[in-house]
């Protein structure tokens, strides 16, 4: 039986198959992006901008989806800039209509999709006695329900092609409850983000889909610059071995690595990228 299992391995070594199909590649050719095609929501600021940027740089064709049309189009044209193709779509990922044009729209113009990033998200910080109800629904339905129609959408495209990548924005909110700051809602959306993740991976598999997510820590963004947030800085700082916040940019090789070759034998995977917060 063992000889028989190492024949087995020595053949699939001598093939130089690969599952989606681009032959025998060099370690740093795994993570090329080349003839790729990608979609990030929330693509327009912040941690969305830099994936985008981090997959065209790698060589994928990327769609910017923003709920707003400048930051979109402004992305997308920085992509462009650079010798990369880019398209922006505006969309309402809490629309099933806008996500069926955003993933239609990706087709109409490449053919395919290859890797869809859902991004968008949002925090509202208050108290659990008094945070409402409306204030509630807007966080677990951006940051939960949003991720699922949107993979939803997104997975009916690349079934056919019997391949795809999809890749979740999460939180290290997911595993561990942030401090001071009050944000059960927040916590709550992500926690579900890296289980549906896991369901999603589980189920379409079969399909060639590889389902993962992405758990950063405190990453610098612009929205970090509010004064609530800014004088909590120094805490969190202290709260994190490496000693820093993380920047946009210690995120972009996490992006490439899921969304290529590189990756391929990963699925439900949740990489939590947060300068040891968690592991306190």
């Amino acid at each position: 039986m063992f000889s028989s299992f190492l024949h087995i391995c020595f053949e699939f070594r001598n093939t130089g198959k690969k599952t989606a199909g681009r032959g025998e590649l060099s370690s740093l050719d795994l993570f090329r992006l080349d003839g790729r095609t990608a979609l990030v929501t929330g693509g327009g600021q912040g941690i969305g901008r830099g994936y985008v940027h981090a997959l065209a740089e790698a060589g994928a064709s990327v769609a910017v989806v923003d709920i707003n049309s400048a930051t979109a189009h402004q992305v997308s044209d920085e992509i462009i800039k650079l010798g990369k193709e880019s398209i922006p779509i505006v969309a309402d990922v809490l629309s099933t209509d806008d996500v069926k044009r955003m993933v239609s729209t990706v087709i109409d113009e490449w053919g395919k999709i290859d890797i869809a990033v859902n991004n968008a998200g949002r925090v509202i910080w208050s108290k659990a006695e008094e945070v409402s109800e409306e204030d509630w629904d807007k966080v677990i339905n951006l940051n939960l329900k949003g991720v699922f129609l949107c993979a939803q959408a997104e997975a009916k495209a690349m079934i056919p092609n019997k391949y795809g990548k999809i890749i979740n924005t999460a939180s290290m909110s997911a595993s561990i409850v942030n401090r001071p700051q009050s944000q059960a809602s927040y916590n709550a959306s992500k926690a579900g983000v890296v289980h549906l993740t896991k369901s999603l991976a589980a189920e379409w598999a079969q399909h060639g889909i590889r389902v993962n997510c992405i758990s950063p820590g405190y990453i610098i963004t612009p929205l970090s610059t509010a004064p609530e947030v800014s004088k909590l800085k120094p805490l969190w700082t202290e709260l994190t071995p490496l000693g820093r916040l993380g920047q946009v940019e210690d995120l972009k090789g996490a992006i490439v690595f899921l969304a290529s070759d590189a990756s391929d034998f990963m699925t439900g995977h949740d990489m939590i990228i947060d300068g040891g917060y968690t592991i306190w």
